[in-house]
């Protein structure tokens, strides 16, 4: 029997230590269990990243395919990626923006780095994201505008210290469930809230339950500050001596009634809440804040209520939950939104230190950070000839997705993916890539933690490393940037020096440090200091931005409405979630295959068991209906693993940060007959064409 090798978890961003063990004979996973040596989870693991790393439900690509008389075909490695070196020379030939870049945080540090070079310094196109900006963006504008610096500045070492627990549109119950423990466990003894428009998992388990309408979060958040400042509850020496543009804040509130009329909550509610934050509080908020045109105004507002209060140090402050494993490293390695360390695109001096570090012309690289996933979509055609994506799934995880899948019919599609995903049936070629348990590397998770992840198993010839299939692609455009069989330690350790000297220093991590230690938290700037709580200086702080001080945000006051309010014509909010057995776009989790998707709504509105169509502006999808008094009236719930949903979303972004508005659309639901709308049976038609 093969010996227990440990690893991270790459399910979530909790980051759980991992043991696993290799099968016996052949390929893949045998066992795995969580590690009790690990410094994040000390042996807590969920089975479902148990049960997803050793056998995940999933079609796994194992053969390099190529489309001819439009049907994919097996195909050799030499052929699949010469055809794509030569798309991408032709391209990059006229333009390097004709070759766009969709990468993911299902990758590791090291994957991510070596696809940020490939796509900044090989094929040198601002055409370049990764999914995590569909969920995480808008909390980073909000840290920046704050902090000056990306990611939450507390750790889990805060969460048993903390006094009461707001978790703001996030259900980590189900999200992260391991993380959620730790949270139930310290308030046992003090207090937890919940805000959500929906009575989640979470929900249940809360002291208090406060429901806005959804879309509602930022109106609640400003109403909360106001009643803040209205009931003396300000920190003003912290104020006073740590931040700037407080009075400015304060001249720009509205009402405490006007807000939370607005919110779609009581006064009380808005009571509430402000009392909670009088003790030692984290405030935790995920994809339903960030998920928002809204989303970097309410990030920010809810930084704010922690400025504000003086909540910021031990056992309290604004802590974003991440949605995929390995977004934050994301953010810090792969050159998607800032050049690695998260130094600014604008910045000469890193610009030129990158360009000497990956010995390519400085002027190759692009001025800017590009306009997100969904301006990539945009751009199909007019630049964009050729689409590499690495490690997701635009056909199901886009925006208005029925529009992203006729985009990709009109490019040259390369689909690089350990699984048989939507965006498989668009593609041109096919690069298969290994999966947890057979890349090496590391990852980082929430609370800005490195640690190793490890390979237990070979992978079957037909199957290739993300790190070497990036290689492989960067060397068919142009040999010798990236080295042809890059070690991912090499490739760590050139990118870790990037980061010295940055906010986000990586300089004294090692994979002998991460091997000894388990796991160590950014800033790390030498082989000894890890840092649990950002921003001290002494006993006092020093951030980040040019004064040193923390900035109160200023966009509430000068925000819109809601994208698509509801009408008589569309009646229903429609909003997203996350389940509790679902993975992503859920290529891991169902099989392959996807069933009737299940729609929650209140009993007021429908019946249950009903076969239905849920319709909005863009699209329509089968559904069957459950009833749930957990969801309100006027409201419709979808889950986001399911790969029908997003036929139905806003292509409409946050201005600031090019996240989605993922949470909040106009949607009606009608009975699935003979006389139901054309649009609808087509929609469904072409869903089971694409199925077969």
């Amino acid at each position: 029997m093969n010996g227990w090798v440990p690893t991270t978890c790459m399910r979530c961003a909790v980051g759980c230590g991992h043991l696993q063990r290799g099968a016996d004979l052949g390929y893949g996973v045998d066992s795995v269990r969580g590690n009790a040596e690990h410094p994040t989870n000390r042996g807590l693991a969920c089975q479902r990243g148990v049960r997803e790393t050793a056998d995940p439900d999933a079609r796994f690509l194992t053969r390099p395919l190529v489309r001819r008389d439009d049907e994919l075909v097996p195909t050799t490695w030499d052929v699949a990626l010469g055809e794509v070196a030569e798309r991408m020379r032709e391209a990059r030939a006229e333009t390097p923006d004709a070759v766009g870049v969709l990468g993911s945080g299902q990758q590791t540090n090291e994957a991510a780095y070596a696809l940020g070079k490939a796509a900044r310094g090989v094929l040198g196109t601002r055409y370049y994201d990764a999914n995590t900006t569909l969920c995480m963006a808008s909390a980073v504008k909000a840290y920046y505008d704050a902090f000056g610096s990306d990611a939450p500045p507390c750790s889990y070492e805060d969460i048993p210290k903390a006094e009461s627990h707001v978790v703001w549109g996030a259900n980590p119950a189900v999200a992260h469930p391991v993380l959620f423990r730790w949270v139930t466990d310290s308030a046992a003894e003090g207090t937890l809230v919940v805000v959500d428009p929906v009575e989640t998992e979470s929900a249940e388990q809360a002291d208090v339950h406060v429901q806005p309408d959804p879309g509602g979060d930022l109106p609640l958040a400003r109403a909360v500050l106001a009643h803040v400042v209205e009931t003396g509850r300000v920190d003003d020496a912290f104020v006073r001596e740590h931040t700037r543009r407080f009075d400015d804040l304060r001249e720009s509130l509205p009402t405490v009634a006007d807000a939370a009329d607005a919110a779609g909550v009581t006064v009380a509610d808005v009571e509430v809440l402000a009392e909670t934050l009088d003790a030692r509080t984290l405030l935790y908020w995920g994809m339903g804040v960030n998920q928002s045109t809204r989303g970097t105004a309410t990030a920010g507002a809810l930084v704010d209520l922690c400025l504000a209060t003086g909540n910021l140090g031990e056992g309290s402050g604004p802590f974003s939950l991440t949605g995929q494993a390995n977004s934050m490293g994301t953010r810090v390695c792969s050159s998607k939104g800032g050049w690695p360390g998260m130094r600014d695109f604008g910045d000469a001096a890193a610009r030129a230190d990158v360009a000497e570090t990956w010995g390519v012309p400085e002027e190759r690289l692009p001025a800017d950070a590009g306009p997100g996933p969904v301006g990539i979509m945009d751009a199909i055609g007019d630049p964009i000839e050729v689409l590499w994506t690495v490690a997701t799934n635009p056909v199901a995880g886009l925006p208005d997705a029925e529009r992203a899948a006729e985009k990709l019919d009109d490019v040259f599609l390369v689909v690089q993916d350990a699984f048989h995903s939507e965006t498989v049936e668009y593609a041109d070629v096919v690069l298969p890539a290994a999966t947890w348990g057979e890349s090496e590397g590391t990852t980082t998770n929430m609370e800005r933690a490195v640690s190793r992840v490890r390979a237990v198993t070979d992978t079957p010839s037909g199957v290739r490393t993300d790190v070497d299939l990036i290689a492989a692609v960067a060397n068919g455009v142009e040999r010798g940037v990236i080295d042809r069989h890059p070690d991912p330690e090499a490739l760590f350790e050139e990118m870790a020096a990037l980061t010295e000297g940055t906010p986000a220093d990586l300089s004294g991590l090692s994979y002998e440090r991460l091997g000894e230690q388990g796991a160590v938290r950014w800033p790390a700037p030498d082989a000894e200091t890890s840092v649990d709580y950002r921003y001290r200086d002494g006993d006092g702080w020093a951030f980040e931005t040019a004064d040193g001080k923390a900035w109160f945000s200023l966009g509430g006051a000068s925000e819109g409405g809601l994208p698509e309010p509801t009408t008589e014509e569309y009646p229903l909010t429609l909003t997203t979630g996350r389940e509790a057995d679902g993975y992503n776009t859920g290529v891991r989790s169902r099989g392959g295959e996807a069933a009737v998707p299940t729609v929650r709504v209140n009993p007021a509105d429908a019946s249950d068991g009903d076969s239905v169509y849920v319709e909005t502006r863009r699209g329509s999808a089968a559904a069957v209906v459950s009833t749930d008094s957990a969801v309100p009236e006027g409201v419709a719930w979808l889950s986001i693993h399911h790969p029908a949903t997003n036929r139905l979303t806003l292509p409409e972004v946050d201005p600031r940060s090019a996240e989605p508005n993922y949470k909040q659309c106009a949607a009606r639901v009608v009975p699935r007959v003979e006389e139901a709308s054309e649009s609808a049976e087509a929609a469904v038609r072409a869903a089971e064409e694409a199925g077969d």
